[in-house]
């Protein structure tokens, strides 16, 4: 009898314990406890992102026209030269014997011609009385003429070298900074292929970028916009998160579109007072973009998966997921710009925990708490 009640008693804790278990699989795995937030449509403001490069709005390469030997450099590297500032000197000696050589020659040819002129005018005077061989008049008419040819080629033989002359001194075009010499005293440099210097204006600067043929009409209308008054901030540079305290505007949109890449060049204008912009430069153009009436919702609320994006929502009790097509990210929010309305609801936070018809338990709406 002892040993019945042990086994029946076995019998009765093993049905109550498999009736538990058999309750906990049916009811499932408890709700998630998510929070939600309504989404919202707002005046959206953020910078669009260029790549972009400062070059000189003016830059000239100095380079000698004259054969000769580098004897004098009247500036400091680096520093800002005037327009018609005297910056180097080549050795005038070779210069200054040929353009000697060209005064004298002219010298001679107007003498040439003084007295070719006198034999003419005498020549005339005995033809006129009948005196004279025609043929003898036609010969001094003709010395004449050549006499006033050689003089008129003598003298632009002495205007080309005055201009040699000149070349000797090289003089900065405009105002600027002028870069590292590249030639030292006594070095020899050859007309139109020695490089001495570069020369590049530097306020203002310029700043390139390249963009996408279907943004002429954005850029165009922004065209004359930015820097109406220095709190104008449409166009701003940035250097590796630095941003450049002055604003800039467009200047010159090109005039045709790159057929192979599709694209178009666009150059704007910077101030650069203190100088801290320097052609060459690589940086980050960015362009303020305005969108009126942006659907918003928090960044956390979006899921990615496969390079989709996806947020969940309640649907009576449960989540499911929804494909959205997102836009430019505002601070803590995210433009959608498709897949959602305004006024429904997305779930911002227990998304990790998720799966499609996953059980949710919403707490307090993020649009609601303190």
């Amino acid at each position: 009898m002892a040993v019945n009640k042990i086994l029946l008693c076995s019998i009765f804790i093993t049905a109550i314990s498999c009736s538990k278990k058999e309750e906990a699989s049916t009811s499932g795995p408890p709700p998630v406890p998510v929070v939600v937030q309504r989404v919202m449509s707002a005046d959206a403001a953020f910078y669009d992102e260029f790549p972009a490069t400062v070059k000189a709005l003016q830059e000239v390469e100095l380079r000698p026209q004259v054969n000769g030997y580098i004897t004098a450099i009247y500036f400091k590297e680096g520093e800002k030269v005037k327009a018609g500032q005297q910056l180097y000197s080549i050795d005038q000696q070779q210069s200054e014997a040929t353009y000697r050589q060209a005064l004298a020659n002219l010298s001679v040819q107007e003498a040439n011609l003084e007295r070719a002129k006198k034999d003419v005018e005498r020549y005339r005077e005995l033809d006129k009385q009948d005196a004279i061989a025609k043929q003898q008049l036609d010969y001094a008419e003709a010395t004449y003429a050549s006499a006033q040819k050689q003089v008129e080629a003598a003298k632009a033989t002495v205007k080309a070298v005055q201009t040699n002359v000149r070349y000797t001194t090289i003089v900065a075009p405009f105002d600027g900074t002028i870069g590292i010499s590249a030639v030292r005293l006594g070095a020899s440099v050859s007309p139109g292929q020695t490089l001495l210097n570069t020369i590049s204006s530097d306020d203002p600067v310029a700043v390139d970028i390249t963009v996408d043929q279907n943004e002429i009409f954005r850029f165009t209308e922004l065209k004359g916009l930015g820097a109406k008054s220095k709190s104008d901030s449409t166009f701003r540079l940035s250097f590796r998160g630095v941003v450049y305290p002055e604003n800039g505007k467009i200047h010159i949109i090109d005039r045709a579109v790159d057929q192979q890449t599709g694209t178009i060049r666009m150059r704007l204008v910077f101030p650069n007072p203190k100088h801290i912009l320097r052609a060459g430069m690589s940086g980050t153009l960015l362009v303020m973009t305005r969108v009126p009436g942006a659907l918003l919702i928090p960044y956390k609320a979006i899921n990615e998966q496969l390079g989709e994006f996806f947020v969940y929502m309640p649907d009576n009790g449960k989540a499911t997921q929804r494909k959205v097509v997102l836009g430019k990210q505002v601070g803590s929010s995210i433009i959608v710009k498709e897949g959602l309305k305004e006024g429904e609801s997305v779930i911002t936070e227990g998304i990790q925990s998720l799966r499609e018809g996953a059980a949710i338990n919403i707490g307090q709406s993020e649009t609601t708490k303190k």
